[in-house]
């Protein structure tokens, strides 16, 4: 055997095509000596590319981006965008496809070569759990959207009796006086209300409880979980073959779908409207941080799919190019989505009258399921053919990251317990996830889904990407990690990827993180504040996850009492 100067003991008579995994503990060593079970590699390499496609092109590319790019900035927001895309984005995808790659293991077992901060890789996990749960809720609400769009005439387009005098037809364009009048703030679209009033069934306040879940909806969670399980039943031999469609279909209905926007009356003063740079904006704390919280949601790092999937690689596999033509891909989906959204809302502003798009332009939740439909409605064509394309867009790219997201989970619970079959892990997984998932089918669904979204997603997974890149380049070393790469690549990382990795991410995301605990808001729900207790809830989320870290680490000093707290850290058993 080789051992080089970080620890690593490697057996030089194994064959080429096995990987050399990172060292792991006595116990660990046995269980995968018993087991003998050779982890499941991909039927190509094509196949791994469109599933990294399928996971990184997502939700968060048709309504996340649109709305945060004409929120902080318009065009001058692709500035610190594209650039925290080559110091963060791509950096923390190559780094994450090279851990998955060189261990074979999950989010979670790849602490081996940091034992001190394996209580990373369970934040991730607590993260990525909390995450899967809502995310499949949303899905379920597009299936709801695609089913009723086959409908003669779009549920959404005109109003019920019982919402109102002060509800006006989305398929109507006889409100253009009723926008000018004093009254327009009192009016609203039958588009929204259907979503609010119809699909969610929210209550007029927050406080009056969560209630029961919508039956319908719970049906829609139930379909959807069926798929996911599908994909997943055998994984990566079922995924992969799945991910060829998941990857390439959204992309044919999205070009179709843009082409049709800009044929509209209106779309180019939308496009305009969402590229028209405000350079005022750069100069913005909150710009940047935007920038990196949207990186890693359109990206799906530290959520554990880009681990998981690079682990089923051959050990040579040529990651480098994997990463490039991902991360490239997501930008311009990302641009190509904005196009096709704000050209809708520009058509939309257009046949309401009105020179302010930003009146129609709503965040989240709302860009896809109100101003969209509501701009859909209108159509005079075929509305019903592009709200079904739309909507069956919306469910394939939010299966192909959800796919990632279980697949994730699954991974981490079988590597820790390997006894355990895989098919039971599956269904155990989809029970409890469609258990949970009924909670934002509720009337206070959305509200629940903010909170938890806040506190136990994008929050705790800022914080565990400072610690992942600082157990990996400060703790665990830069030249140990550049001579495992040259190992497992027969390449050295260039100096941009050292630069990156070393110093700018980690101090970026340090830096960004104390900026926005200085600067926190309180969390609101609609421009309607939280109350005292959902906080408390939120915070006890938040803390239960981040401790994860400073048990796991005191787990590992107590267990290796008679070593320094050093070597406790650092020691690679």
């Amino acid at each position: 055997s080789l051992q080089n100067n970080d620890g690593f003991n490697f057996v030089c008579q194994m064959p080429n095509d096995r990987k050399l995994p990172l060292s792991f503990s006595s116990l660990e060593e046995t269980i995968v000596e018993e087991k003998e079970k050779k982890r499941a590699t991909w039927g190509n390499d094509i196949e791994f590319l469109m599933s990294c496609i399928a996971m990184s092109v997502g939700l968060g590319n048709v309504w996340r981006f649109p709305f945060t790019a004409y929120e902080n900035g318009g065009g001058a927001f692709l500035i610190p965008y594209i650039f925290v895309l080559f110091v963060v984005g791509k950096p923390f995808y190559y780094l994450e496809m090279i851990m998955g790659q060189f261990t074979s293991s999950s989010s979670v077992k790849i602490w081996s070569a940091v034992p001190g901060f394996r209580g990373v890789g369970w934040a991730q996990t607590y993260s990525i759990v909390a995450v899967g749960t809502y995310y499949c809720s949303l899905m379920s609400i597009s299936l709801f959207y695609l089913a009723k769009s086959f409908s003669s005439q779009l549920p959404w387009s005109t109003c019920l009796e019982e919402w109102g005098d002060s509800c006006i037809n989305s398929s109507s364009v006889d409100n253009i006086i009723v926008r000018h009048n004093t009254t327009v703030v009192l009016m609203r679209s039958s588009a929204e209300l259907y979503f609010t009033k119809t699909v969610l069934k929210e209550k007029e306040n927050i406080d009056d409880g969560v209630g029961l879940p919508n039956w319908k909806l719970t049906v829609c969670l139930l379909i959807v979980w069926g798929c996911i399980c599908g994909l997943i039943a055998r994984g990566v031999k079922s995924s992969g073959k799945a991910a060829y469609f998941l990857a390439i279909f959204p992309y044919i209905v999205m070009i179709c779908l843009l082409i049709r926007a800009v044929t509209l009356e209106g779309a180019v003063n939308g496009i305009v409207f969402f590229i028209k740079p405000d350079f005022k904006k750069l100069f913005e704390a909150d710009v940047w941080y935007a920038a990196v919280t949207q990186c890693f949601f359109s990206l799906s790092v530290c959520f554990g799919g880009v681990v998981m999937y690079s682990s089923h690689n051959n050990f040579n596999h040529n990651i480098y190019r994997d990463v490039i033509v991902v991360t490239t891909l997501d930008t311009l989906t990302s641009l190509l989505a904005g196009f096709t959204i704000f050209g809708m809302l520009g058509n939309l502003a257009h046949e309401l009258g009105t020179d302010d798009i930003s009146s129609v332009v709503r965040s989240g939740t709302g860009l896809a399921f109100i101003s969209y439909p509501d701009a859909i409605a209108k159509f005079n064509v075929l509305p019903q053919l592009f709200s079904v394309l739309f909507f069956l867009m919306l469910y394939v790219l939010g299966i192909g990251s959800a796919v990632a997201c279980i697949g994730a989970i699954n991974t981490i619970i079988c590597d820790q317990f390997p006894t355990w079959k895989y098919w039971y892990v599956v269904i155990g997984t989809a029970v409890i996830g469609f258990l949970a998932g009924n909670l934002y089918c509720t009337p206070g669904g959305q509200f629940i889904l903010g909170l938890v979204d806040f506190y136990a997603g994008s929050f705790i997974i800022f914080f565990s990407a400072a610690l992942e890149m600082i157990g990996i380049f400060w703790i665990y070393g830069l030249e140990n990690f550049l001579d495992d790469v040259e190992y497992m690549l027969q390449r050295r990382p260039s100096i941009y990827w050292r630069i990156c990795w070393a110093v700018v991410t980690p101090l970026l995301l340090t830096g960004i993180l104390i900026y926005t605990l200085i600067n926190l808001k309180p969390l609101t729900y609609g421009n309607i504040p939280y109350p005292s207790t959902a906080h408390v809830a939120g915070w006890t989320l938040f803390t239960f996850g981040v401790l994860q870290i400073p048990f796991w680490m005191f787990y590992k000093i107590l267990s290796k009492r008679n070593l320094g707290l050093h070597e406790v850290i650092t020691h690679v058993h």
